[in-house]
């Protein structure tokens, strides 16, 4: 473990410093050249599988009311829509006809990258008894990672003055690693079907071992529920409550299960549902408790990502026939310097 600037203490379990004091790519260290030929080495007939949705999907705001569905539209050019434009407007001997557009775009809509700047925590850093908020690797709220406003501990908010955006811990740290390796299925949906089943760590362990998956140090996860099925079967017209109630999720609170997460050495956890733990949690007996656990384990002590709704159906189903689990994963983020998270179109080939 590194000396760190930023902190003297680490939370027990975490990752921090491990990978140097200002490291900002987490369990990504972990993708080495090695790695990536491991999932080069999954190509066998060349067949390739989008993981994304369309990214318009799942229709309206009722799964995340802060979340929109992208708003598409032209751009201008002298005053006019940018579509289907004759550019014989400006230049009578013209013959193009030129379409350019723009899109506002909720990066954690749909298919989704969930970077280490998305979900941090109050800790005592410093060891003074005083709790600070904090992401990966000791990296600040309100200096490394920038709202409009700072909020004090009782929620009161104070304007910033600056412009908002993770100055650490950004996507663009992914983008800039490539994101490709060798990935690994997990079928829950083969075993619990569209039972709602909460798997913990026994549950996990009985599919991996029935489906003989094993998961090594450096892999990216995949798990399918069949959440972005049932999305996709929805056709924009959203039912969470059948939704959360059909399909299988994480149960952030097992103990096990986050100590397999450790374990197991996964640089991401990537599941076609929502929130890949089950939200919201089971209850907590402790007096102060992370509203998502897994999140909290993952990406703020392990450095460990989080993949949220991607389409995993189609590819489970033709690992599953041709009796297989592995394959190679390419799958970067936007190369959007400050975001926070990305939506993601990652593709799979076997």
């Amino acid at each position: 473990m590194a000396d760190n600037p930023r902190w003297t203490r680490r939370p027990e379990g975490s990752t921090w410093g491990d990978f140097g004091p200002d490291d900002e790519l987490g369990r990504l260290n972990l993708v080495t050249q090695e790695k990536v030929l491991q999932g080069i080495a999954e190509v066998k007939v060349g067949k390739t599988f989008c993981l994304s949705l369309p990214l318009d999907y799942p229709g309206g705001n009722v799964i995340n009311p802060r979340r929109k569905p992208p708003e598409l539209r032209p751009t201008e050019r002298n005053g006019r829509p940018n579509m289907n434009y004759p550019l014989r407007c400006d230049d009578p001997t013209a013959l193009d006809i030129v379409c350019d557009d723009q899109v506002l775009l909720t990066l954690q809509y749909s298919t989704q990258w969930d970077s280490l700047s998305h979900v941090g925590q109050m800790f005592d850093v410093d060891g003074d008894g005083k709790p600070e908020d904090v992401f990966y690797n000791g990296f600040r709220a309100g200096q490394d990672i920038i709202g409009p406003v700072l909020f004090d501990a009782k929620g009161n908010q104070t304007p910033t003055n600056q412009t908002p955006g993770a100055r650490r811990l950004g996507v663009e740290n992914m983008a800039e690693s490539c994101v490709q390796g060798r990935a690994v299925m997990i079928d829950l949906e083969a075993h619990f079907g569209r039972s709602g089943h909460i798997v913990g760590y026994d549950d996990l362990m009985r599919v991996l071992e029935k489906d003989r998956v094993t998961v090594e140090t450096g892999d990216f996860v995949c798990i399918r529920t069949g959440f972005a099925q049932m999305l996709l079967d929805m056709n924009k017209q959203p039912d969470p409550k059948k939704l959360f109630a059909s399909t299988s999720a994480l149960d952030g609170r097992d103990q096990k299960l986050l100590q397999w997460v450790t374990d197991s050495g996964a640089v991401a956890l990537l599941a076609d549902n929502y929130a890949v733990e089950a939200a919201p949690a089971r209850p907590c007996l402790d007096d102060f408790c992370a509203t998502l656990p897994l999140h909290a384990h993952c990406l703020f002590k392990l450095g460990c990502y989080l993949g949220e709704m991607w389409y995993l159906s189609e590819l489970a189903d033709w690992l599953r026939a041709n009796g297989r689990s592995r394959f190679l994963l390419t799958a970067p983020p936007l190369r959007l310097p400050g975001a926070v998270g990305s939506p993601a179109t990652p593709v799979a080939t076997v």
